[in-house]
C-alpha cells in the first residue's frame, strides 16, 4: 500500500475537518503555470507515461542526474520505458523529497494506483499508466476537467498571436485558458538574443518599443490577460536615459551594468503603469541563477535542470522601484516571490510599506516557488507572512509547472495548509472559530485569488 490517505499530511483532528470540509473540493485558480496552450487547443493525448510525467519535466531530470543516471536515459535518445525505469529506480531514495509525495498523489488522483514507484513496480505502473492513457477520458483537456480547474493562466511572450487560446475559448471549453505577460526578453538588454528579438518586432527605438509593448498589452487584454509575469535575476533600479542606453546598445557598443539597469528601470516602469490602467496584476519572481552549467545550456539550452538560487541583496533596489511606482501613483497589484528563502522577511515587510485600500493586500507575498516548494518553504512562506502581514488574504499555490498531473500539488499545498492552522488551534493560538477559519481555509485555497484578479 502507498501513503495517500485521508489523513495523509493531516495530523491533527482540526487540520482533518478544515482539509475535508472546507479545502478539498474547492476548483483550483492556476495562476502561474508554463503549459503549452497549443496542447490545450488540440486536446494533446499522451503517448506514455514518460511523456506525461518526464517529458520537459527537469525537477525530475535534476534528480535522476543526482542518483547516477546517465544523461542518454534523461534527456538523450535512449527508449523511453528505460527512462522511466530510470525514474523509477530513483523514487525511493527521495525521501524528504516533495518528488516523492507529487508522484505518489499523481499516480493515486489520476491512476488509483495506490503503490510506490520503484524498480521492482515500474514495468506493471507502465502499463496500467498506458492503458489508461489511450482512452479520451485522460487527454490534455480531460485531466484539467478531472483535477477540478476553474482557470488558467499560461506564460506568454509579448510576440504570441494567441491563436491557441482564441481556438480554446472558440471551442467552448469549460475551463477559462487565460494568457498572461511575460515580457523578459523585451527587457533584459543585456542577454543573448535581445537585439534579434527586438528587430524581428520591428523594433529599432525606444520609442517603437514603447509604443509596440502598448499595443501587445492592449492585445493581450482583449484576449482576457489580466496578469503579468517578470523573472528578475535580481532588482534593478537605476535612473537615466533609457532611449540613449537602447540607442548604444543597437549600434553595437557594450553597456556598463548601471546603463543597463537604467534601462530595466525604465521599462519596467513604463509597463507598470500599464498594467495599473489596466488593472493587471504584476508578479516579480526574483532571485533565480539560471543556466549554471555552461557545457549543458550548451547542448540541452534553458530550462533543462541547471539552476539554483542566487544570493544577491534585494531589499534596497526593490523598495526603491516599488518607491517610484507608488510615488507617481502608477503601482499595480504587485505579487513578489523570492527563490532565496533568506529573503521571506523582507519581502514579508516590504508588503507593508506599499498596501493602499481599496484593495485587500494590493501587495502580496507570492507562494514558495519552485525551490521553496516543498513542505518546509511553504510552512516559512505562510509563517513568515502570518507574522508580518495577513495570511488570511494570501492568494495561495500555483503550479508553475508545465505537466498536465501537476494539480494535485495544490492538494498537497492545501493539507500542508490546513496542518499548520490545525496545529494553531489546538495549541490555543488561535480560537476554534470554524466560521472565520472557515472564510480563510477557502481563502487561501481559492477565493482570496478569484477575488485579487478579478476572473
Amino acid at each position: 500500500m502507498g501513503i495517500i490517505n485521508d489523513k495523509f499530511m493531516l495530523e491533527n483532528k482540526t487540520a482533518e475537518k478544515l482539509y475535508n470540509e472546507y479545502a478539498k473540493d474547492m476548483p483550483i485558480i492556476d495562476y502561474h503555470c508554463h503549459l503549452v496552450p497549443e496542447m490545450i487547443a488540440a486536446d494533446h493525448k499522451f503517448k506514455n507515461a514518460y511523456e506525461l510525467f518526464l517529458g520537459g519535466d527537469h525537477y525530475k531530470w535534476r534528480q535522476m542526474r543526482s542518483f547516477g543516471i546517465d544523461e542518454e536515459y534523461i534527456t538523450g535518445a535512449a527508449d523511453e520505458y528505460e527512462k522511466w525505469l530510470g525514474f523509477a529506480k530513483v523514487m525511493p531514495y527521495l525521501i524528504g523529497n516533495p518528488l516523492y509525495h507529487w508522484t505518489a498523489l499523481e499516480l493515486k488522483r489520476y491512476f488509483d494506483i495506490d503503490k510506490p514507484l520503484n524498480e521492482k513496480t515500474a514495468k506493471e505502473i507502465w502499463d496500467i499508466c498506458n492503458e489508461k492513457l489511450n482512452c479520451d477520458d485522460f487527454s490534455a483537456r480531460n485531466l484539467i476537467l478531472k483535477s477540478n480547474v476553474e482557470i488558467i493562466c499560461t506564460t506568454d511572450d509579448p510576440s504570441d498571436d494567441l491563436r491557441f487560446h482564441k481556438q480554446i475559448k472558440a471551442d467552448g471549453f469549460k475551463t477559462r485558458v487565460l494568457p498572461a505577460f511575460r515580457p523578459d526578453k523585451a527587457i533584459n538588454i543585456d542577454k543573448d538574443g535581445f537585439d534579434e528579438y527586438l528587430s524581428t518586432n520591428g523594433i529599432d527605438s525606444f520609442e517603437k518599443l514603447l509604443g509596440w509593448l502598448d499595443e501587445r498589452i492592449e492585445y493581450f487584454s482583449e484576449n482576457g490577460c489580466c496578469i503579468s509575469d517578470h523573472a528578475l535575476d535580481y532588482v534593478p533600479y537605476a535612473e537615466g536615459d533609457a532611449k540613449t542606453v537602447l540607442d548604444k546598445k543597437l549600434s553595437g557598443k557594450e553597456l556598463t551594468k548601471e546603463e543597463a539597469d537604467v534601462y530595466k528601470t525604465a521599462v519596467i516602469k513604463h509597463l507598470a503603469e500599464r498594467y495599473a490602467k489596466k488593472g493587471w496584476a504584476m508578479q516579480l519572481h526574483i532571485g533565480a541563477l539560471r543556466n549554471n552549467n555552461t557545457k549543458m545550456f550548451k547542448k540541452l539550452g534553458a530550462d533543462t535542470g541547471f539552476d539554483s538560487i542566487n544570493d544577491l541583496c534585494v531589499a534596497e533596489n526593490l523598495a526603491r522601484l516599488l518607491d517610484a511606482l507608488d510615488t507617481d501613483v502608477i503601482l499595480p497589484k504587485t505579487i513578489l516571490y523570492t527563490l532565496n528563502p533568506k529573503d521571506n522577511y523582507v519581502l514579508g515587510t516590504m508588503l507593508g510599506n506599499f498596501q493602499s485600500g481599496p484593495f485587500k493586500s494590493k501587495l502580496q507575498f507570492g507562494s514558495g516557488w519552485w525551490f521553496n516548494d516543498n513542505e518546509d518553504g511553504m510552512i516559512s512562506q505562510m509563517k513568515a507572512l502570518g507574522n508580518l502581514g495577513i495570511l488570511g488574504k494570501f492568494i495561495g499555490m500555483l503550479t508553475d509547472s508545465r505537466s498536465f498531473v501537476s494539480y494535485p500539488r495544490h492538494e498537497y499545498f492545501r493539507r500542508i495548509l490546513c496542518n499548520l492552522l490545525g496545529e494553531w488551534v489546538e495549541s490555543g493560538r488561535y480560537p476554534e472559530d470554524f466560521d472565520s477559519l472557515e472564510k480563510i481555509v477557502k481563502g487561501i485555497s481559492y477565493s482570496n485569488a478569484k477575488e485579487y484578479f478579478g476572473f
